[in-house]
């Protein structure tokens, strides 16, 4: 089993997280896959942005679910970044599989649905993922409890993590309980005999985020099925020395 490279939001220490030309930066540094997150807009319309509210990452106000996705759409999510990266635009779902469906990535999917419980995202982003053939390459990821407990209830068979960053020694058997197939730590709860039993129960493990050398070397080593890094050419470096 070889460890799974996703870039952390895109490419984003090198490119505006979350955009098309992080997501262009992934292919050409040639990670396993591209991790990201939606919320939805106003009228409903799955969008890829971190943070609930606008301001850090877009020349915008307001909170993404108290905006329409036209108004989303006129916003500068690049500047913030770099000058370069003027009038990048925050892309939709739709959008970004468009671009990822003929390309031989993994995608997880981030449900940003833990502090603002977005009515019907689970299935919203399911049936896009379906009607685009990508269920099979997906996973979907949150730290809402609930929420993996509907996926579950949408469809058994498909990816799904539970995200945490608290210790919890019955960690895998919550999830498991919760319907997860998968969980997803900060990096400061790796540990082997969590991966091993993980591994018992089949559930994989990844790990985030993750940058620095040493840290990318011990998920290696001890078997994680995932890393999300903002620096994928650091870490397929290393995957290339190691194998």
């Amino acid at each position: 089993m070889t460890t799974k490279i996703f870039a952390h939001r895109g490419a984003s220490k090198y490119a505006p997280e979350n955009t098309l030309p992080a997501f262009e930066l992934v292919y050409q540094m040639k990670a396993d896959g591209i991790e990201t997150d939606v919320q939805l807009t106003k009228d409903n319309v799955p969008i890829l942005i971190h943070d609930e509210h606008v301001k850090r990452t877009t020349n915008g106000r307001g909170y993404v679910k108290d905006l329409t996705f036209a108004q989303l759409k006129t916003l500068d999510a690049g500047s913030w970044f770099s000058k370069k990266y003027s009038n990048t635009q925050l892309p939709s779902l739709k959008e970004f599989l468009d671009w990822a469906k003929h390309k031989p990535l993994y995608l997880n999917i981030e449900l940003k649905n833990n502090k603002i419980d977005y009515k019907d995202l689970e299935m919203i982003v399911y049936e896009m993922l379906k009607e685009y053939q990508l269920l099979e390459r997906t996973t979907l990821s949150t730290f809402n409890p609930e929420s993996v407990k509907r996926m579950k209830d949408i469809n058994r068979s498909i990816g799904v993590a539970f995200l945490t960053s608290k210790k919890n020694k019955h960690l895998i058997y919550d999830a498991k309980e919760l319907g997860a197939n998968a969980i997803h730590i900060k990096y400061r709860l790796l540990n082997q005999l969590l991966v091993d039993e993980a591994h018992q129960k089949k559930m994989k493990v990844r790990v985030y985020t993750v940058n620095k050398y040493p840290s990318i070397k011990r998920c290696f080593d001890v078997g994680c099925d995932g890393i999300f890094t903002d620096v994928p050419d650091i870490a397929f470096k290393y995957k290339q020395e190691k194998f």
